[in-house]
């Protein structure tokens, strides 16, 4: 395989920026990347972007946010209808096969521009699920209930981890209403407007844009069955097989940065990646911007690394209900052999 690192990121997030579309909200922050290594949209070789038209209520939106870029004259470009770290999925295939050494990968969501209890409901079942409308809380809220009668768990648990977020006492998060029962307010990420900035270089070029790359040592993404009915929603097949895949056991992990959107999703993942009690977990409770957040915790995995704060890091995107369909990438200061 083709060494591949991440060797710059940015991200912005505003819970409603309502006098900004998405191109400016965007645009600052590809200048920060550029700027700090110092290139242009010239020294890019591949362009990949993930976003969902649903968010900005128009066909081909992704269109528009190509001017934050500058698309004349013509480059190379691609777009996912996924969260951006798809996006980087297919830039990162891009490079293993040698025709370019350099990829820009970016995401963008306006949250605010619509209903997020109704506009996930999309992704379900069209026959049995979607006419129902439930809300990503409802169906997380089965989820957590049949994950702690498995497991044995209680509502504690779920503040354990909202508490570490939040820094409230567990005792005061306990206090707070329930949303749909087990969970509550601070059980689920918030959404909001945000963008998200990646750049990506192969073999010798990482070194020269950067100091302390972070290679890209393993990737992989798993899907399970679209009906809900059809999966074991207590535990996370997919990235257990991702992980697998991706190489995560292979080594210590100094930071783990996981894309669960309620609490009882991250302990979930954690079993499913084995994870264990001495790994800095970050994640998406304080902010999960729609088609961004998945990529944000691959920059954020990979700024540790960058910033000398971790030797090996594993970045962890998901989307659709549940924990459907899982991205699993593992992060080091070394690259592959």
């Amino acid at each position: 395989m083709r060494p591949v690192a991440v060797v710059g990121y940015e991200s912005a997030f505003d819970f409603s920026a309502p006098g900004r579309n998405e191109v400016e909200i965007l645009m600052p922050v590809l200048g920060e990347v550029f700027g700090r290594l110092g290139i242009t949209l010239d020294d890019i070789g591949f362009t990949c972007s993930g976003s969902s038209d649903y968010m900005a209520g128009q066909a081909f939106a992704f269109v528009t946010a190509l001017d934050a870029v500058g698309p004349w004259p013509p480059i190379v470009e691609s777009h996912v209808e996924m969260d951006g770290a798809w996006a980087l999925y297919e830039a990162w295939v891009k490079l293993q096969l040698g025709e370019v050494d350099t990829a820009l990968v970016y995401a963008f969501g306006k949250s605010s521009l619509g209903d997020q209890k109704r506009i996930p409901a999309l992704q379900l079942d069209p026959y049995c699920v979607q006419p129902l409308w439930p809300d990503p809380a409802a169906l997380a809220a089965l989820q957590a209930r049949a994950w702690m009668e498995r497991t044995g768990a209680g509502e504690k648990d779920l503040a354990g981890v909202a508490s570490r977020f939040t820094g409230r006492s567990i005792d005061d998060l306990l206090a707070e209403p329930y949303t749909v029962s087990p969970l509550r307010a601070h059980d689920q990420g918030p959404t909001g407007d945000a963008a998200a900035v990646v750049v990506l270089a192969a073999g010798d070029r990482a070194g020269e844009l950067c100091e302390r790359p972070a290679w890209i040592t393993g990737i992989d993404h798993r899907i399970e069955p679209h009906a809900l009915g059809l999966r074991d929603l207590t535990v996370s097949e997919s990235t257990r097989l991702a992980a697998t895949h991706a190489g995560v056991a292979d080594g210590p992990v100094d930071v783990a940065e996981l894309h669960a959107p309620f609490s009882h999703q991250e302990l979930i993942l954690r079993d499913a990646l084995g994870l264990d009690g001495n790994v800095t977990v970050g994640g998406v409770l304080t902010e999960n911007p729609m088609m961004v957040a998945g990529l944000q915790r691959i920059g954020a995995a990979a700024q540790a690394i960058l910033d000398g704060r971790a030797q090996r890091a594993v970045a962890h995107a998901t989307s659709g209900a549940c924990l459907q369909q899982n991205l699993v990438a593992v992060l080091s200061t070394e690259a592959s052999p």
